[in-house]
């Protein structure tokens, strides 16, 4: 009896928790949507920021609250509670619900009602434009981010940013939806495209990409020129070579040659101008040739045409040489003056002067020097020089001192110095008549007494010095009077010979007259027979 009552225990014990499992199965499978509700925005736009509230009466008695996506967790929280959403994005769209587990057994889950979220674009429309994609190198390009905001959202600020090649352009994002590229070169070709961005939430989308081709035009029509007229540069002074094309995009490379050599002349310049110049600082006599110039901006190394360079010299100082017939010029000979410059370029122009008197000019096409002939006169003794002009530099020659021989200029030469000769001579004569009248006057009077008086008789004797005259003083007080007749007057002309010196002769003869006499007598034959004259030569 008591073992049934056991058994029958046992059985009511199970039958019991199976109720009690059935009752727990069924609670769980009867879950009731009345009083929880999820919140949720009705709009969404990317950026934005939404919160999911899971909303019941008896918030008290909830034990679990959990949040739901397209039937996948989000979130779960012990205690009522909402659930964030930031910087939504396009993926963030889905059903969202949420449920609710409470404390009494009863009553233990609820669910809310599944809720569409749509996130809508805030850029709908987004495109790159560009003013040409297939610009000519060294055009401008300009760059547009298109786009257009919802009506909901027309208010929200943004920034818009362009982008080659993953590269940033420009200063980086801006509130411009316009980029300007002021040059378009080769290398500047790629792939293009934007990016905008709202300030406020910081959402952004980046446009589709677009390919820019960058056109090249190939160097044409290459040009070389110089300041210098003609090609004519003078030697030492610049030389400006002007390099250009007429056509051609891109960075060009300018090169400039001599023909003789072919090598580069400078260093290579490259840039992106349709012109430039090499200058050559001072130019030298072997600069002189012919010179070309390249362009080239990756087709095709193009060459100018040839261009001549002359280098003019200017004339250096002329040389003055004379050539004459004889070692000693005499008047009526004819005198070559020769004047070069040993540098110029011609045609010279050369001038001959006397005593800065222009005598005469000759030109010299070819360059060298040119000869002036003339006579000699005796006005041509003095100082000679010639002057060069090859119309960059005028030179003068140094001055040459020139002398001529004059035969009949040396015989009024001695004529004058026996003039001069002859003066001094009788001045002299006087000068010691004088004195010998003084001194005899004095011995007259002692005379008187012992000797008697006597006459003195003064014969002067003008005497030329000479190579082959002899010296007077070996003449003799016992020489014959009578031979000075056979001397010529002094006036008369002679032989030219070099005179400097001048002789006298004094005889004395007694006579036995008184003193008186003797005294006038003397005074009478002084006047008479004082004689001027040459002595002959032997």
């Amino acid at each position: 009896m008591v073992a049934e009552r056991i058994l029958l225990l046992k059985h009511l014990d199970q039958v019991l928790m199976l109720l009690w499992s059935l009752l727990i199965i069924f609670a769980s499978f009867s879950e009731q949507t009345d009083g929880l509700t999820l919140l949720a925005p009705s709009s969404v736009f990317e950026g934005d920021s939404i919160f999911l509230k899971c909303q019941e009466e008896q918030t008290s008695k909830i034990k679990l609250m959990t949040y739901y996506k397209d039937k996948r967790l989000l979130f779960y929280s012990r205690q009522a509670s909402s659930f964030p959403i930031q910087n939504v994005v396009l993926s963030d769209s889905g059903e969202y619900y949420c449920t609710a587990t409470f404390k009494n057994i009863l009553q233990r889950k609820k669910t809310s009602a599944i809720i569409n979220i749509k996130v809508q674009e805030l850029f709908p429309y987004l495109m790159l434009t560009a003013s040409t994609f297939q610009p000519i190198e060294g055009d401008p390009v300009t760059l547009t981010c298109e786009t257009q905001l919802p009506p909901q959202r027309s208010n929200v600020q943004l920034q818009f940013c362009f982008f080659r090649d993953g590269q940033a352009l420009g200063s980086g994002c801006s509130s411009s939806p316009e980029l300007q590229i002021p040059v378009m070169w080769r290398e500047h070709s790629g792939s293009y495209w934007c990016k905008v961005i709202a300030v406020s939430n910081r959402a952004r989308k980046q446009s589709l990409q677009h390919q820019i081709h960058v056109q090249r035009i190939p160097v044409s029509d290459v040009s070389l020129e110089t300041q210098a007229p003609g090609g004519w540069v003078i030697e030492g002074q610049k030389l400006v070579l002007l390099c250009s094309v007429a056509k051609g995009t891109g960075n060009i490379t300018f090169s400039w040659h001599r023909k003789a050599t072919e090598n580069s002349l400078g260093n290579k310049k490259t840039q992106g101008f349709l012109s430039t110049e090499l200058e050559i600082q001072a130019m030298k006599e072997s600069d002189a040739g012919e010179y070309y110039c390249r362009a080239d901006n990756g087709h095709e190394s193009i060459q100018s045409k040839v261009v001549n360079i002359f280098v003019k010299i200017p004339v250096s100082c002329p040389v003055l040489t004379f050539r004459i017939p004889r070692a000693q010029a005499v008047v009526g000979d004819v005198v070559e003056l020769h004047c070069e410059a040993l540098r110029g370029s011609p045609p010279i122009l050369y001038q001959f002067y006397h005593e800065d008197v222009i005598m005469g000019n000759s030109s010299a096409p070819s360059g060298g020097g040119v000869s002036f002939n003339f006579s000699l006169t005796a006005k041509h003794s003095g100082n000679y020089s010639c002057e060069a002009n090859n119309g960059l530099w005028v030179q003068r020659s140094e001055a040459v001192s020139f002398s001529i021989s004059d035969s009949d200029g040396h015989r009024r030469d001695f004529v004058t110095v026996r003039i001069l000769g002859g003066l001094f001579g009788i001045l002299g004569f006087f000068g010691v008549a004088w004195l010998f009248y003084c001194w005899s006057h004095k011995i007259s009077g002692a005379s008187s007494v012992t000797n008697g008086p006597r006459d003195y008789h003064v014969i002067s004797s003008l005497f030329h010095r000479g190579a082959d005259v002899p010296n007077p003083q070996e003449s003799t007080h016992s020489s014959p009077i009578p031979a000075i007749e056979e001397l010529q007057p002094v006036y008369v002309n002679v032989d030219p010979v070099g005179v400097d010196v001048i002789y006298s002769q004094v005889w004395t003869s007694q006579h036995p007259e008184s003193s008186a006499n003797a005294r006038r007598t003397f005074s009478e034959n002084m006047d008479s027979q004082v004689i001027y004259s040459s002595v002959k030569k032997s």
